[in-house]
């Protein structure tokens, strides 16, 4: 008898504008890549429950970047080459074929989920729908002698006409890294060797996942996902960090020199980015919008987690700045507000938030002002953001977790915010996306949002209703 999908047994917390899945749990994002005229975003799937298990990739396409429609799985594990697990990886795309690249997950069968063995392999389309696995899988049967078993999300791209795949891995000093390989054909691929790797447990982390890489703004950024940083003060908060280097790849042998590793997100509930290049040459991305520790109420409602807003990417000084995709201005169907007003110390801005975004102009909030945002319901605060102008920090706070998040700021002050709050979420995008904060959050009550100043001052804010059935499922 054939296993049947979980159901969703109950819409309260369901998105309005993100992407998720129409049952069962989602983590990863995966092979988020342009063809044929859409964009289409992967992720990691499985439809049988709403808990972590052999993981397919479930599949979403859009023409726009705000209206989603979720397709059949792409990718079902259970063959020779991936028998536990389609595990994350990317696309590309060659002579109007799309490849898909993903890991094969395999346990030895002796109840001990640390005990496994991962391989690389290839899936093909013509129609960017059905999809065909390569008939000569694995592409890369094991990983090199210097690794662990621990080898995985393969990222591949093309680079003067070669092709190059790197690969998140752990040395056999018990250390992350990434790893390059070479190809010429997308089929067969040389070990060149690593292309950098961590330097200590305590500041890099003991395992490095899904890393991806591109060129941005005249630098070599090298985004990726590690595990192991032990927590440092107020950085390295959760349980996995998400983050990235900014540096310069030697090609002779693809090598990469870098600065420090930055986090990306400050928020409780962002993993595992996954970039690709529209065509108007901008750099976008999509993470997972939940973290592994964090809690979630929707399993009981046969589904868990989502993906993030796609986000435009770009480097100033150093930073990344990662700001909404431009094209979501196209959900706002009802500007509700649009006020300048002089607060003395709190003022309420908007009531019955539920598919909302809301944009703060603090241009004329003098530089030394400190300022909380507190979104809440009538019961009680569910997540507050304050702002420290003495150093510059962000501090948010979130009912149902006591452990506080930071966030500092480059710029003299913090000049503009945008919040977008959907069903269970709240992305907060401080200086266009200097610093941003995502969060899930659980409330079958609609949010209110007020703001308190230490000083008497003058704000602009709008709101608009967003459009809340922006994703549709088979």
């Amino acid at each position: 008898m054939e296993k049947e999908f979980i159901k969703v047994n109950n819409e309260r917390y369901r998105l309005g504008y993100h992407v998720m899945a129409s049952n069962g749990w989602i983590n990863d994002p995966n092979g988020f890549v342009y063809f044929q005229g859409y964009y289409h975003i992967f992720y990691q799937h499985h439809p049988y429950s709403a808990k972590w298990g052999p993981m397919h990739w479930g599949h979403a396409r859009s023409k726009d970047l705000v209206h989603w429609e979720t397709l059949p799985i792409a990718l079902t594990p259970g063959d020779v080459e991936d028998q536990d697990g389609c595990f994350s990886g990317s696309a590309i795309v060659k002579d109007d074929t799309l490849y898909l690249f993903y890991t094969g997950h395999h346990y030895y069968g002796d109840n001990d989920p640390d005990h496994f063995w991962q391989n690389q392999n290839m899936a093909y389309s013509k129609d960017g729908i059905h999809f065909t696995k390569y008939e000569h899988n694995p592409v890369i049967a094991k990983e090199p002698a210097d690794n662990t078993h621990h080898f995985r999300d393969p990222k591949v791209w093309e680079q003067n006409g070669v092709y190059y795949m790197i690969l998140g891995s752990q040395e056999n000093d018990g250390l992350g890294r990434v790893i390059v390989y070479r190809s010429k054909d997308l089929l067969n691929w040389d070990y060149v060797g690593p292309m950098t790797k961590a330097k200590s447990l305590a500041k890099e982390g003991f395992m490095w996942e899904c890393p991806d890489f591109f060129e941005l703004d005249g630098s070599a950024v090298l985004l990726l996902s590690p595990q192991g940083i032990e927590a440092c003060g107020k950085e390295y908060l959760n349980l996995f960090q998400t983050g990235y280097f900014v540096g310069t790849l030697n090609e002779s042998d693809m090598t990469y020199t870098h600065k420090e590793f930055k986090e990306l997100d400050r928020g409780h509930d962002f993993y595992a980015t996954q970039t690709t290049q529209a065509p108007d040459g901008r750099r976008l991305v999509f993470g997972w919008m939940d973290m592994w520790e964090s809690d979630m109420p929707e399993q009981a409602d046969g589904w868990a987690g989502a993906l993030t807003l796609p986000r435009e990417l770009s480097l100033k000084n150093g930073h990344l700045y990662m700001k909404p995709a431009r094209e979501l201005i196209a959900l706002r169907q009802e500007q509700e507000s649009d006020t300048v007003q002089t607060v003395e110390t709190k003022l309420e801005i908007a009531s019955a938030l539920r598919h909302h975004e809301l944009v703060f102009d603090f241009e004329q909030m003098a530089a030394n002002t400190a300022w909380t945002l507190s979104f809440e319901t009538n019961i009680a605060q569910v997540i507050t953001l304050s702002y420290e102008p003495k150093n510059r920090e962000l501090i948010l706070r979130r009912n149902d977790n006591n452990e506080a998040r930071y966030g500092t700021i480059q710029e003299e002050k913090v000049f503009s915010c945008q919040v977008f709050i959907d069903t269970s979420s709240i992305e907060i995008f401080l200086n266009d996306g200097e610093t941003v904060f995502t969060e899930r959050y659980y409330s079958e009550v609609p949010l209110a949002c007020r703001l308190t100043v230490d000083q008497k001052t003058t704000i602009a804010h709008t709101v608009y209703a967003l459009e809340s059935e922006a994703i549709t499922y088979i």
